[in-house]
């Protein structure tokens, strides 16, 4: 049997480093988790970490962006599966919100994440502003949503999300504050709506 390629070697390496730090720190933690145990279970030396992430933090920063991959391509996928431009709209915010209850999302992206990796999350909340952005223009093109600058409404949409998934993610019963923050939700939501256009839509039905 002939060698495996270099670059194939290399990510499978990356690949056992992060599932094994995924693990550690759903399970465990960030502060908890012990970069000696983490490499042992993997199968794998410090060196190996060092050399492909830096130290603990970039691991966990690169695990937080699998994560959020992940997420994106979730909510993408809720979105699309629906025919009705606004209702995908709000259905990709509530599945956000829901998200949030998920134990891996809670302690690795909206706990320990937001804790180490300030500057890095709000890199990745820019990437979705500009996401929530495109999806509202598409909406204000379409007479669905009232016009106003799409990237400022993305922002405060975005900003309100985030909110109240850290306000679950933290909450001493997380289920009831998704509850009560997919209400709140609701009501933003029909705030955006253009009279008409909810007018239109109850006169189809």
């Amino acid at each position: 049997m002939s060698p495996r390629p270099r670059a194939e070697m290399i990510e499978a390496t990356r690949a056992k480093l992060l599932a094994s730090a995924r693990q550690a720190f759903g399970r465990l933690g960030y502060a908890q988790t012990s970069m000696d145990d983490l490499t042992a279970e993997a199968g794998l030396t410090r060196g190996a970490l060092y050399h492909h992430f830096g130290d603990k933090k970039g691991l966990l920063a690169a695990v937080a962006a699998q994560i959020d991959a992940e997420m994106d391509q979730r909510l993408e996928a809720i979105s699309s599966a629906v025919a009705d431009p606004w209702q995908a709209f709000c259905e990709r915010c509530h599945a956000y919100l829901h998200m949030a209850l998920e134990p891996e999302i809670q302690r690795i992206l909206l706990q320990d994440a937001r804790a180490v990796l300030a500057d890095s999350a709000q890199a990745g909340e820019e990437q979705c502003i500009e996401s929530l952005g495109a999806l509202l223009q598409h909406l204000i093109d379409a007479r669905v949503v009232e016009p106003v600058a799409p990237l400022a409404l993305a922002r405060l949409i975005n900003g309100s999300l985030v909110e109240a998934a850290l306000w679950i993610a933290n909450a001493a019963h997380p289920a009831q504050k998704l509850e009560q923050s997919l209400g709140g939700l609701n009501l933003l939501l029909r705030g955006l709506r253009r009279s008409d256009a909810a007018a239109a839509t109850a006169g189809g039905a």
